[in-house]
């Protein structure tokens, strides 16, 4: 059993019948009264992140997930394909485990597979940042500047994303993957 002092960043716990990562924490020790704990806490398997205190007496279970570095190899109906590097093992993950994060994800991109001690598929982290082909987005229109809110434009793989008003199709960009935004044109 763990307690409020082995809280740190990036820990699983179980916690109110599902599995959480501390996202972040904040030892708190008012002058009068018990010390306490204030953390953010993020869904392993829904991403839902529910602020919670944590008094000196207050008990939980650490989960130990594992991260296996995979590859993506492809679709497959409502599955990925993931291949391990070194010995070749082929798995299948359903496609909702990535939500909104699915048109993120590239043919051979290697990615992080999160299993539970059971052999359960928590979730699959991308990498901090992808580079996409722009395939569709509106014209440069003489006057528009770098600055102002931009244009709507579509990659390679279907996902809708703001980009500056110079950026045409057929460039490459980079994407930050946990927010979806456009950070520069990629060479």
């Amino acid at each position: 059993m763990a307690t409020m002092a082995d809280i740190r960043n990036g820990m699983i716990i179980e916690f109110k019948e599902g599995l959480y990562e501390v996202v972040e924490f904040l030892h708190v020790k008012p002058g009068k009264g018990p010390a306490f704990m204030r953390t953010k806490l993020k869904n392993v398997r829904t991403g839902r992140v529910l602020d919670n205190t944590f008094r000196d007496s207050d008990t939980f279970n650490e989960v130990r997930i594992e991260r296996t570095k995979k590859e993506f190899l492809y679709r497959e109906g409502a599955f990925l394909v993931l291949m391990d590097s070194e010995n070749y093992e082929q798995m299948h993950v359903d496609v909702s485990i990535l939500g909104d994060k699915e048109k993120m994800l590239m043919d051979n991109m290697e990615v992080m597979v999160m299993t539970s001690p059971s052999g359960e598929v928590l979730g699959i982290d991308l990498p901090t940042t992808v580079v996409q082909t722009i395939a569709e987005c509106e014209p440069n229109v003489k006057g528009n500047t770098a600055s102002g809110s931009g244009k709507v434009a579509f990659t390679e793989t279907g996902l809708r994303l703001m980009v500056p008003f110079f950026v045409e199709s057929g460039e490459k960009i980079r994407i930050d993957t946990r927010s979806g935004e456009y950070i520069e044109r990629a060479n």
